[in-house]
């Protein structure tokens, strides 16, 4: 970790929503409650509805992206206004890459929020439900090009790089079976791996989205212009593992290649943690907090209205 007095923040992603998240934001700060309003105006929807409901729909693809990035978005100018929370760098994982631009004013509120409502659509139309599985493997000090090794011939690729001990694959939900017996007898002692089924409705960050990737591509283009390319270079790239370049065209090639490419989360905790003194999690759940331990570096997260309480009133 860097001695500097820096600070990050990050956002998990799709996965996260849960009902009731971000409503003590919503009920006590303004511009908690503003940042819903306007994702509402936007979409033509009421997004706070949707999140402070018991709506089986926030788990559709297609709502659960807006949802999640409106109340990361809300809970972090919620902060702002309550304690002056300024951070220098940010990242996030898959759909939390778009909050971290947003938050970084490299990317319009107002375009993101249609941005991901459309990809989230477009993700779940890629793959007919069903068809598409998602697991992760959970040992110590996974090797993912070996994994990739070991997956050759099936239609199962590696996901998500999420820590030193936890990979995501994606691919076809009837390969996965054949996945596990070959991950399983490469580890030798079963008791020493966990092959854990993730609840999803499709195969993401796999192959099987390289059918929207041109369609995407046109979504993200229409809103070149109105990037910030010099203040996404302290954002973090999932596709690249690095930081994003201060270009619009390398910003949309590396969000449109993310789709169908390995998530690098683990590199993106390492460039992180080089640049700054604390890293600070700001979602409705908090996923990225153990993936930052696996390598020794501290994350605080930020889930609630009374978690940020016990963290900035000191």
């Amino acid at each position: 970790m860097s001695s500097n007095s820096k600070t990050a923040v990050v956002f998990p992603g799709q996965g996260t929503q849960r009902p009731g998240m971000g409503r003590d934001f919503y009920d006590n700060v303004n511009a908690s409650r503003l940042a819903y309003q306007e994702a509402s105006d936007v979409l033509g929807w009421d997004v706070g509805a949707m999140c402070f409901g018991e709506n089986e729909k926030i788990n559709l693809t297609e709502f659960a992206q807006p949802c999640i990035l409106a109340t990361e978005i809300a809970m972090l100018r919620g902060l702002q206004e309550l304690y002056g929370f300024c951070p220098d760098y940010f990242g996030g994982h898959s759909l939390g890459e778009y909050t971290a631009l947003v938050a970084a004013k490299a990317m319009p509120f107002e375009e993101a929020l249609k941005i991901v409502e459309t990809r989230g659509h477009l993700m779940q139309e890629a793959s007919p439900p069903g068809v598409g599985a998602m697991a992760a493997v959970i040992a110590k000090n996974i090797d993912s090009e070996k994994l990739r090794k070991l997956l050759e011939g099936l239609q199962v690729d590696v996901a998500n790089i999420n820590s030193t001990d936890q990979v995501v694959i994606s691919g076809r939900a009837d390969s996965m079976e054949q996945a596990r017996e070959r991950i399983t007898l490469a580890a030798g002692n079963p008791e020493d791996m966990r092959f854990v089924p993730l609840n999803v409705s499709a195969p993401f960050h796999s192959r099987f989205m390289n059918a929207i990737k041109e369609a995407f591509r046109e979504v993200l283009s229409a809103i070149a212009v109105k990037l910030d390319s010099k203040n996404a270079s302290c954002v973090t790239s999932n596709y690249t593992g690095l930081f994003h370049a201060s270009s619009p065209d390398r910003i949309i090639e590396a969000l449109v290649a993310q789709l169908s490419g390995s998530v690098k989360w683990r590199d993106n905790m390492v460039a992180l943690a080089e640049k700054t003194r604390q890293i600070y999690e700001i979602g409705p759940n908090r996923p990225l907090k153990n993936f930052f331990r696996s390598l020794d570096i501290q994350c605080k997260s930020i889930t609630s209205l009374s978690a940020a309480k016990r963290e900035f009133c000191v």
